[in-house]
């Protein structure tokens, strides 16, 4: 029973070995792929003061897109520091998908165990003007072929009718033309030494006499006196050991050649006047994707926004019930009725109402977020996703309610803006998740009628009931 296995195993090694060698005599030449993935990384830039010259700030990594998946960006490659925060790293600031400025790594560091990278906000460069296009010269075709030789003219020239002693007195006038000039009476003296040789040139060598010719007197008597002069203006400096300490310091003139890596203010905590903006760091530059929804009817978006303010009212128990409907005892008293007067719904404190369109001819996506007054224990908070059906109504994809009381728990959803974190031209809604003692950031997808969680970043755990 052995037999046959052994043949069959020596026919499959025989055809590998032939397969072999028709593949080393194969004339082409294989190119092997480049695998490499092309990095996509999405941070939240935070800061105080104005935009694009702010007082203090630092860019929180969320994720990277390595071309499979989303990674964490405070994770990926850490070393010690990831590599979304390593300096040098520049990130293209957006909003609405808009670029409006570029901010520059320079280092970074750990806030309360998380790693932000600290730099610079820099205006985006101005766009490069197109080369100018010299006008084309006008040519006389009607003029002769035959060459003309032209002189230069200068202002002092005369007329060209003018004698040869004149053409001399123009040709002095060209600071270009070699000149020769006759030897005045005042050098006689020298007559033995330039009667016949050219102008003197100051680049030409010279030669000096041996210290031993009859000037040497006078030569040592110089350099005697130049002696004494330094000598008398010199200060006593006395000698200084050489020092061996390497750790020793020491004084040195001018500027340093370096200091180190400059240090950005740094922002603590979560100040009330903080703001935030999504910032893209890609290898290839890509077009702008706006996310603002163009509505064919301005009047559609108050419509929707005063649909979607009831709808986060009811979430929030803010809308009191309608009174009792008592009937009427007599027909004269139902005559007199009068309906009443509609109460003013009370307002949403920190209101923020977006329309995007997340993907070319996607139509609305609306998000509504808000809280109601009160100390903070006692805040209710609302997180709204819901887009128009063909109706004109509106359809609820998403309801997050928490309160202030259960924030570690149950956290409060801020939005940021939309952010395309995976190159695909489709944008992901960019919360953060903020709790008491807690924070994380995370992305949402809005597809086919539902929206949900893509993404959440390390750093907490809230209840994955309550924020799916």
């Amino acid at each position: 029973m052995s037999w046959p296995r052994i043949a069959f195993l020596t026919t499959i090694a025989f055809g590998l070995s032939a397969a072999g060698v028709a593949l080393a005599q194969y004339p082409g030449e294989i190119k092997k792929k480049d695998n490499a993935p092309t990095l996509r990384a999405v941070g939240v830039l935070e800061w105080t003061g104005e935009a694009g010259k702010p007082k203090k700030s630092r860019l929180v990594p969320i994720t990277v897109f390595d071309g499979q998946q989303l990674q964490d960006g405070g994770e990926y490659l850490a070393r010690p520091q990831p590599m979304a925060v390593e300096g040098g790293v520049e990130y293209v600031l957006q909003q609405d998908g808009k670029r409006i400025g570029l901010f520059d790594i320079d280092n970074s560091g750990q806030e309360q165990g998380s790693w932000v990278g600290l730099g610079s906000w820099k205006p985006m460069p101005a766009p490069k003007k197109p080369p100018k296009i010299a006008a084309p010269i006008d040519v006389d075709d009607t003029a002769s072929d035959t060459p003309v030789l032209h002189r230069k003219h200068h202002s002092g020239d005369s007329t060209a009718g003018k004698s040869g002693s004149d053409s001399g007195s123009r040709g002095s006038s060209d600071p270009d033309r070699p000149t020769l000039h006759k030897k005045t009476s005042g050098d006689d003296s020298d007559s033995s030494d330039t009667s016949s040789g050219p102008a003197p040139d100051p680049d030409r060598p010279t030669l000096h006499k041996a210290p031993g010719s009859s000037d040497s007197g006078n030569s040592q008597a110089d350099k005697g006196k130049r002696t004494a002069a330094s000598e008398a203006d010199a200060s006593p400096v006395e000698s200084v050991p050489e020092v061996s300490d390497p750790d020793r310091p020491r004084l040195m003139r001018g500027k340093p050649a370096s200091n180190g890596p400059a240090v950005a203010p740094t922002l603590m905590g979560l100040p009330e006047n903080m703001q935030q903006m999504v910032a893209v760091s890609d290898a290839q530059t890509r077009p702008d994707h706006p996310w603002d929804f163009s509505w064919a009817n301005p009047d559609d978006k108050d419509k929707m926004k005063t649909q979607l303010e009831d709808t986060a009212r009811t979430a929030l128990g803010m809308n009191a019930p309608p009174p009792p409907v008592s009937k009427p005892k007599s027909r004269t008293v139902r005559a007199k009725a009068r309906p009443a007067t509609p109460l003013e719904p009370p307002p949403l404190q920190d209101e923020q109402f977006r329309v995007f369109e997340l993907a070319y001819g996607s139509g609305a996506t609306l998000v509504l977020t808000a809280h109601t007054d009160g100390p903070l224990a006692q805040q209710k908070f609302v997180t709204l996703i819901a887009q128009p059906d063909l109706y004109g109504s509106l359809l609820i994809l998403f309801k997050h309610v928490t309160d202030g009381a259960h924030l570690d728990d149950n956290p409060e959803m801020r939005l940021i803006d939309a952010v395309d974190a995976m190159a695909d031209n489709r944008g992901e809604l960019l919360f953060e998740l903020r709790g008491k003692s807690l924070r994380q950031f995370a992305l949402y997808r809005v597809l086919r009628g539902t929206a949900q969680r893509l993404f959440v970043t390390s750093g907490g755990t809230f209840g994955d009931q309550a924020m799916n």
